[in-house]
């Protein structure tokens, strides 16, 4: 909230003397043209003559806005803490029918238990976060990371990171529940469910108690997802006709396949982990002159460093360290992937790879942009338990299925491909289905940055490498990292992807065997305009990247009447707001900043001199319950197909027109989002991601004052104000005063913040959980 002088009043018939009862009126008028939420302070001065004068100090609010819209969003009551339902833990348990989708695959190497060691489990029960660090740090994790330490040290931190997503699952725990008959099975309505919150595959278990009577605990297996509810097999003595509190039990399959590439040993280990000079990928960086190739696609002939990167990857020496794409947004890594694979199985008849991405639609993309190979050379390997109304049609004949769920062909079968897809957790596969070790001649990993390095080494980089296998990574290090719930897994390294942790090492970062020898660096940005792309070029990737996409649309909205200046395709549009949360919510909302973000969309939408479909539109905000609010305001302005989501669901995406919401306009929550990772206050990485997905218009919508105390978020500010695109009230701040970048500022204030939460933490009531409430706006992992 803002205070301007807004706010004026005046004495009817003027300032005069008082008598004892006598009745005297004030007017106070408001005048503001710009949405917000304003504030001010209407002081009364009485003085007699003989004391000293006395003052009645009242405060003033206003709202600018659509009247109609904020008591549409408004927050029906105020946000309680959920209180868990009763449990009973001692009770028998009944077991539901396995769905026969688990049995579809015979594994020959079973996936070992992994429990949390009691010790550790002790150690995260303690009510601050800084006690906990220490004792693990003192205790279970090794002094330093070293090829001897890895497996233990990351086993440690996935340990760390299950329990967190066993804690958040409870937030999702469902009272008073009833269940309706469908056929043989169950439905039961989960609110959430599209979105992943939480997420239920096929397999998954869930467990139920009567909430009046029995004391059995029913635990049933999900034999279908839908879009609103899930079908469930019980034991026959389950009664439908009863009141059930119930939880979703957390899967534990894709962590134990992460713990069993931990543990199986490889005699890659050192180039691939730990890699030094003597591992470096080629003898030389490439020239001009070795440049030379026939080519697939024939737009990478004028980009240097796209082919750049596909001859060294043909170049690459057997034994070397992996060899890096380094992909800043819009360059084109997946592009470089595609051609190598291709000029691999071109060049080497008896090349065989397996290409992995961390997320189904990346692995989906890479499989689509290879469709040019037939179902009989390339295989899209998916999880049996994925649903199969996700898979593209297009990529159907390349997919296996039995009895309607995705299956695994026979294991000759899957030796005969010459390139497999898959995720990165899903292509555990090949160890446990007996493919033999040194099959695969080359893995890649796209989007490599956007994973853990556990949940990366599951795609076969310790598993199924021989010495001659070679491993390329694309991704971008300074984009989001993997998703990582814990806060304490986090402060341990664990949201370090591999990549970042390999560039970081001497082979990568010295100028003799770092670029061009072990990584390139794509430096031509296909994607956004050069006002779009400026800043965070110069403050990520040293001012490195051209613009190089096409003038008809990046220059689109060049002229148009939505810019402040028509030479200017960015806006910052300030508004000063409030954050809200719903009754049954912990994620929060700004009504304020919801109606200004759609009243953008519907200008757009409108406006006939530059026409656009609402697809051509996306909007970014971090919080789960603005994603929700602005949904709701474009449904009822019968606006569809136009995607809102959190600044994770668009990495890797782009529309020609991104629209900003911030929603912060409250200090005191701004050490809650430092400590755990929300907002993009002290997150210059979320930063980064939300502000390059825009092709040719990028507006933010944000509170000023908030954002000015992040210095990256001052810079970008600055950077629109002097350039022209500034809306609505000026900075407070002198925008010409340079700004101090050095330091690490999001540290420093996480930091801060820890001390801060801890304090808090500690004067919770029994039941209450702070750190799942603030999951609560990351959705699970989508099922592998």
């Amino acid at each position: 909230m803002q205070s301007f002088a807004s706010f004026t009043a005046s004495i009817t018939g003027g300032p005069r003397a008082l008598r004892p009862g006598q009745v005297i009126r004030i007017l106070v008028t408001f005048r503001q043209a710009l949405p917000g939420r304003y504030q001010g302070r209407l002081e009364l001065t009485f003085n007699d003559g003989t004391t000293r004068p006395f003052v009645i100090i009242r405060q003033l609010r206003a709202v600018v806005g659509n009247s109609e819209d904020h008591e549409l969003l408004k927050a029906a009551a105020p946000y309680v803490h959920r209180r868990p339902a009763k449990w009973y833990s001692n009770a028998s348990t009944v077991e539901g029918r396995r769905p026969p989708a688990l049995d579809v695959v015979k594994w020959v190497k079973p996936l070992l238990p992994a429990p949390i060691p009691p010790a550790l489990a002790d150690a995260l029960a303690l009510r601050s976060t800084k006690a906990a660090i220490a004792a693990i740090r003192t205790h279970h994790l090794p002094g330093t990371l070293t090829a001897a330490t890895h497996t233990r040290h990351f086993q440690t931190l996935l340990h760390i990171e299950e329990q967190r997503l066993v804690e958040d699952l409870r937030l999702y725990d469902m009272a008073e529940v009833t269940f309706k008959q469908d056929g043989k099975l169950y439905a039961l309505t989960v609110p959430g469910l599209a979105e992943r919150r939480p997420s239920v595959v096929i397999g998954d278990t869930l467990e139920a108690q009567r909430v009046t009577g029995g004391r059995h605990t029913y635990r049933g297996y999900v034999h279908a997802v839908r879009l609103q509810d899930i079908l469930v097999s019980f034991h026959g003595s389950f009664n439908v006709g009863a009141r059930y509190n119930v939880r979703f039990q957390y899967n534990r399959t894709p962590i134990k396949r992460q713990h069993q590439a931990l543990l199986v040993p490889s005699t890659s280990a050192e180039r691939l982990l730990f890699p030094g000079h003597q591992h470096v990928p080629l003898d030389r960086a490439l020239r001009d002159g070795d440049l030379t190739a026939s080519l697939i696609n024939l737009a990478i002939r004028s980009n240097r460093a796209q082919l750049q990167a596909v001859q060294s990857i043909l170049r690459m020496k057997a034994g070397a360290a992996p060899f890096i794409i380094f992909g800043p947004p819009g360059t084109g890594k997946t592009v470089v992937d595609v051609e190598a694979i291709l000029q691999l199985l071109r060049t080497q008849p008896n090349a065989r790879i397996l290409a992995c991405a961390p997320s189904n639609s990346a692995a989906d993309l890479l499989a689509q942009r290879l469709m040019s190979l037939s179902p009989s050379e390339m295989f899209r390997c998916n999880a049996i338990f994925r649903n199969r109304a996700t898979l593209p049609e297009e990529l159907v004949p390349y997919s296996s299925f039995r009895d309607n769920h995705f299956a695994l062909p026979a294991l000759k079968t899957l030796l005969s491909y010459k390139v497999i897809v898959s995720t990165c957790g899903n292509a555990s596969f090949a160890y446990n289905i007996g493919m033999p070790q040194g099959h695969f001649t080359h893995i890649f990993i796209d989007e490599a940055g956007q994973g853990s390095e556990p949940e990366v080494l599951t795609a076969g980089i310790k598993t199924m490498v021989s010495k001659d296998t070679r491993v390329v990574l694309s991704g971008d290090p300074k984009q989001l990292g993997p998703v990582i719930r814990s806060s304490i897994a986090r402060e341990l390294g664990l949201d370090k992807s591999f990549l970042e942790r390999l560039m970081e090492r001497p082979l990568y970062s010295n100028t003799q065997t770092g670029r061009g020898r072990s990584y390139i660096k794509l430096t031509k940005n296909f994607r956004s305009h050069s006002a779009i792309l400026t800043y965070p070029n110069d403050k990520f990737y040293d001012g490195e990247l051209e613009v190089a996409g096409a003038p008809s649309q990046i220059n689109s909205f060049i002229g148009s009447t939505q810019l402040v200046n028509p030479k200017f395709p960015v806006v910052f549009h300030a508004i000063f707001g409030e954050n809200e949360r719903e009754s049954t919510s912990p994620s929060y909302f700004n009504i304020d900043e919801a109606t200004e973000v759609v009243e953008y969309v519907k200008d757009l939408l409108k406006d006939r001199q530059r026409p656009i479909r609402s697809k051509d539109i996306g909007i970014i905000t971090p919080y789960f319950a603005q994603v929700s609010k602005i949904r709701q305001l474009l449904r009822k302005a019968n606006i569809t197909d136009l995607k809102v989501a959190t600044v994770e669901e668009f990495q890797g995406q782009e529309r020609r027109i991104i629209i900003i919401s911030t929603v912060r306009s409250n200090r005191d929550l701004l050490s809650y989002d430092a400590k755990f990772t929300l907002g993009f206050v002290s997150n210059p990485r979320r930063f980064n991601v939300a502000v390059t997905r825009a092709q040719a218009l990028l507006v933010v919508v944000g509170d000023p004052s908030i954002l000015s105390v992040d210095p990256m978020w001052r810079g970008f500010m600055n950077y629109v104000y002097l350039h022209g695109g500034w809306r609505g009230e000026a900075p407070s701040w002198d925008p010409n005063a340079p700004v101090r970048m050095d330091g690490n500022y999001a540290a420093e204030m996480r930091e801060a913040a820890a001390a801060e939460m801890d304090a808090l933490i500690a004067r919770l009531a029994e039941g209450e959980d702070l750190e799942g409430e603030a999951n609560y706006d990351q959705a699970f992992r989508e099922a592998e």
